[in-house]
């Protein structure tokens, strides 16, 4: 390829990513399917509350919580982009084991164990998926139900991937509380 068809892919990329912004989904190729990235999202939530269900229970979260990572983060497989929601002095999990005490807490000073939170339910709303061949970026915001049904909304940016085998993995994540203007 050509460094000016390698600009031009570039350009057709971009244009076809800010189209797909603004008109909320896009499907390019017959690969990763938006059914796919909606099952993924959906599925990650009910981990993330089953974890904190084990952990109210007594059981052993620090499995569930590793069984988790391993099912929806690609991990070992391909390189992962982690920015997780409450992280400042260390802010971003290149590895498990970063991503395993964020979401139990004890590896890093400021990890309390996100998903031990008992939350009962995830919400989501999408902004927008972008889906080119095996791979999508997906955007919105989704609300954390606490016991007291008072919701936690947070923003999130999801990079999905189906790897070789099908399995369909997170490969990078950030998530961050909304600015609240003072």
């Amino acid at each position: 390829m050509t460094k000016t068809s390698t600009i031009a892919a570039a350009v057709l990329l971009c244009a076809g990513a800010t189209t797909a912004a603004h008109a909320g989904t896009t499907d390019m190729s017959e690969g990763l399917t938006l059914a796919e990235v909606t099952e993924v999202k959906r599925a990650w939530g009910e981990g993330i509350v089953n974890i904190g269900e084990i952990h109210t229970n007594g059981g052993d979260y620090r499995q569930a919580a590793t069984d988790h990572i391993l099912e929806f983060y690609a991990y070992g497989e391909r390189p992962v982009l982690f920015k997780p929601t409450l992280a400042s002095e260390d802010q971003f999990r290149g590895t498990f084991d970063e991503a395993l005490s964020y979401f139990v807490g004890g590896d890093l000073a400021e990890d309390g164990g996100f998903a031990i939170a008992p939350y009962t339910n995830v919400r989501w709303e999408s902004e927008g998926t972008v889906i080119s061949g095996d791979t999508a970026m997906a955007m919105g915001n989704y609300f954390f139900m606490q016991p007291d049904g008072n919701e936690v909304k947070v923003e999130y940016t999801f990079g999905i991937e189906k790897l070789d085998d099908g399995e369909i993995k997170f490969v990078l994540h950030h998530s961050s509380i909304p600015f609240a203007a003072g």
